[in-house]
């Protein structure tokens, strides 16, 4: 498996495809979660605002990027080489319609960047490590069973066939519910990776860069894709298919609920798909 820069993400043709041109760790997500927010994003496509949780995800995945990259390439990538990288992303990368910082901007920046500081202090990755793959886009074909394509970003792989997920997030994840609630994403990333390489994963890694007034990071290693998990995501991506198809677009109210840019057209919903 090459190593390669990220094209445009997935996420940004999603204005130009359709709900069935291809399937996604985050299509399907959105879709077992709630299938009318799923109708809203993917299909009426209804506009969102970046919220500052969402900006600063963004920025430190971009920082990590360039420090796997950097790795990868055997240039410096300590600390004071990506304090530059994550000041010019923080400036260059405002969305034009603005964020609202609630003129908490400065201190949203100071709390990315202290997580960031932390990670590369903590993390169990050696900086002399070089990547297998940095930001690989990946794509398996589903013809025979039906289905369109699937298609993904891997964030890292580590020597070995060991794939890495990084995560930003307010609260301290629950290690004995993590792997079950990343299963959707993780086994994507898995039959990609299989696809790409011809063989199987040797091991799966969540990296938690946790956002409290003391950074944290919780590693959570996880063992390669089972069968039952492969069983799973199939009947998963079937199911998304078939529920498209006949536009079963219904809500989920859930704890979810209080953090979704979509509760207005739902409360508004008058119970049909559009």
């Amino acid at each position: 498996m090459s190593t390669a820069t990220l094209t445009p993400p997935l996420q940004a043709h999603d204005s130009q495809s359709g709900p069935l041109d291809y399937l996604s760790a985050s299509r399907l997500k959105t879709w077992s979660e709630c299938r009318l927010k799923f109708f809203f994003r993917y299909v009426e496509r209804l506009p969102t605002a970046t919220s500052p949780a969402l900006f600063v995800g963004q920025i430190v995945h971009k920082v990590l990027q360039q420090w796997n990259l950097r790795r990868w390439r055997g240039e410096p990538a300590d600390v004071e080489t990506l304090w530059p990288v994550f000041s010019e992303h923080w400036l260059q990368d405002q969305p034009e319609e603005g964020i609202n910082w609630k003129d908490k901007e400065d201190e949203q920046k100071e709390k990315a960047w202290n997580m960031l500081e932390h990670y590369l202090e903590q993390t169990p990755i050696p900086l002399s490590e070089k990547p297998e793959a940095v930001e690989v886009v990946v794509e398996r074909d589903f013809v025979a069973a039906g289905l369109p394509p699937l298609k993904g970003v891997i964030d890292l792989v580590r020597q070995g066939g060991r794939i890495v997920d990084f995560k930003t997030t307010a609260q301290t994840p629950n290690v004995q519910q993590v792997g079950h609630l990343n299963e959707i994403q993780l086994s994507c990333y898995a039959v990609l990776y299989r696809e790409a390489t011809g063989h199987p994963e040797s091991g799966m890694e969540l990296h938690h860069l946790v956002k409290t007034k003391t950074p944290k990071l919780v590693v959570t290693p996880l063992s390669p894709m089972t069968p039952d998990q492969g069983r799973r995501l199939m009947a998963m991506m079937t199911s998304y298919v078939q529920g498209v198809e006949a536009e079963d677009y219904v809500p989920s109210p859930g704890l979810h609920c209080s953090y979704c840019d979509f509760f207005d057209q739902c409360r508004s919903w008058k119970g049909g798909g559009s």
